[in-house]
């Protein structure tokens, strides 16, 4: 789908804002000058205009014109390479290392940049637990055991319906619902490796990949990825030859840590990469409904014709995260997914299916996410802008087509654990580098949680871990 006339132009005017083109204070051209330079018409300009004034970037004075807002001040530069793994399989150690860190900052005193969940006030909380509560209280006794390890009909039945708005058809049956999307990608992780395997990952990766893969006893390859592009084709390829793995597992929307959203012509080479050699991609889609452009990313799973790519998501992300409700559409490992439900976790909730069941079914979940979208939008541009303002010079950061985490890229010589503990020590968590690597790299490097609130908590928060971050 082509972005409208007025979105593209509204992108092309935000562009030259990025690129510094236009600076703070600027005045943009009248609407007269831009009708003609653009060959535009004045409703189009207008509808631009006023686009860019909601995103916070331009402001119309009276009898003056359009001018660039200050929130518009220069991001940090992006990460500009791939990473660089040595290439090795390696058998996991990871765990303690994760536990350690990330439970030691789940305190609601702390300030949660190292969080993996946006703020729960931008959720319709109040409207699910209404649903919740007509569940639990006409539950059919039946719909405790009907569909007991696939999934409740009535949900199943909903995201297939989402999925066909995108153009992807999927047969309600082809779905196993799970307790959240990490047991659903455990799952399927379950259902094409044995122990002692080697899987594909990328660099840097989410930990609870890693974590999954040292649980079964797997090896993690890691394989170079680029910010902004996602993983190296090539470099994936060449590993393939190298190690024969059984499996690759790669987060191609939006990926956590960072933020990358690969192509669609590489998302559908990457396909099929994998079907030349038979091997299944598990592809985690957990953040594909929180996109920033004019329409959703396709995931790799539509462009799968071989029932190799086992597809995982959820609601924690975009909806529900307390709810702990995700699928797996694993294509033709499905039975073999099923039989692990069954034998790992039997069934998931059915008055919490039952509840999301019943709020998609009477509407409302796209203009929440609409609202969801451009919050985590503006969020993240206000931490962008404040890590420009306050990290050390030479500070590099990813500016993510959706979701809600950046990654930062410190100066040569930073130590992102030492970084986290003294920030957790001043009340305020991070996700350093290490828990996102098998070998423990990017020790110069965290990851940001830019989806909550944007105070002045925050703020200042974000200006204390700049001046922690700063060398001597």
């Amino acid at each position: 789908m082509k972005p409208t006339r007025y979105a593209a132009l509204a992108a092309a005017i935000e562009q030259a804002i990025a690129g510094g083109v236009l600076r703070p204070g600027d005045r943009l051209p009248s609407v007269r000058q831009t009708c003609v330079s653009h060959a535009a018409s004045a409703s189009t300009v207008f509808q631009a205009y006023y686009l860019l004034e909601a995103r916070g970037l331009i402001r119309a004075r009276a009898r003056s014109g359009w001018f660039v807002t200050e929130a518009t001040r220069a991001a940090p530069p992006e990460p500009a390479a791939s990473s660089a793994p040595d290439g090795a399989a390696v058998q996991l150690d990871i765990s303690a290392m994760v536990f350690d860190i990330l439970g030691a900052s789940m305190s609601r005193a702390v300030v949660p940049f190292g969080s993996a969940f946006p703020g729960p006030e931008l959720f319709p909380l109040a409207r699910l637990g209404q649903a919740l509560a007509g569940a639990a209280q006409s539950l059919d006794p039946w719909a405790t055991v009907d569909d007991l390890t696939p999934g409740l009909a009535r949900l199943r039945r909903q995201i297939a319906r989402r999925y066909l708005a995108d153009g992807i058809a999927v047969d309600p049956d082809e779905i196993v619902i799970a307790n959240g999307a990490l047991e659903a990608l455990n799952l399927c992780l379950a259902a094409v490796t044995r122990p002692g395997d080697a899987v594909l990952v990328e660099s840097p990766c989410f930990y609870g990949a890693l974590q999954a893969l040292e649980r079964q006893g797997l090896r993690a390859v890691e394989v170079p990825t680029h910010p902004r592009d996602g993983i190296d084709l090539g470099a994936l390829d060449a590993a393939i030859a190298r190690h024969a793995p059984r499996a690759v597992w790669l987060m191609p929307g939006f990926q956590n840590p960072l933020g990358a959203l690969m192509p669609e012509p590489n998302k559908r080479a990457l396909v099929a990469l994998l079907a030349r050699h038979a091997i299944p991609l598990i592809e985690d889609d957990v953040y594909g409904e929180l996109w920033f452009g004019e329409r959703r990313p396709l995931p790799a799973k539509a462009f799968d014709t071989a029932g190799l790519v086992l597809h995982c998501s959820s609601f924690s992300k975009s909806l529900a995260p307390g709810y702990r409700i995700g699928w797996a559409i694993p294509g033709r490992f499905r039975q073999a997914v099923a039989r692990h439900k069954l034998s790992f976790s039997i069934a998931t909730s059915a008055p919490a299916q039952m509840a999301l069941a019943a709020y998609l079914e009477r509407g409302g979940y796209d203009r929440h996410l609409r609202r969801l979208r451009e919050t985590l939008r503006l969020r993240q541009a206000s931490v962008l802008r404040a890590i420009a303002a306050h990290f050390p010079e030479g500070t590099r950061a990813t500016r993510p087509e959706g979701g809600y985490f950046t990654w930062v890229e410190l100066p040569a010589g930073a130590d992102a654990l030492a970084l986290h503990r003294r920030a957790l020590a001043a009340g305020i968590s991070v996700a350093p580098g290490p828990i996102f690597s098998a070998a423990r790299g990017f020790r110069n490097c965290l990851r940001i949680n830019c989806g909550h609130a944007w105070d002045e908590r925050a703020a200042t928060a974000l200006a204390t871990l700049g001046r922690l971050a700063q060398p001597g």
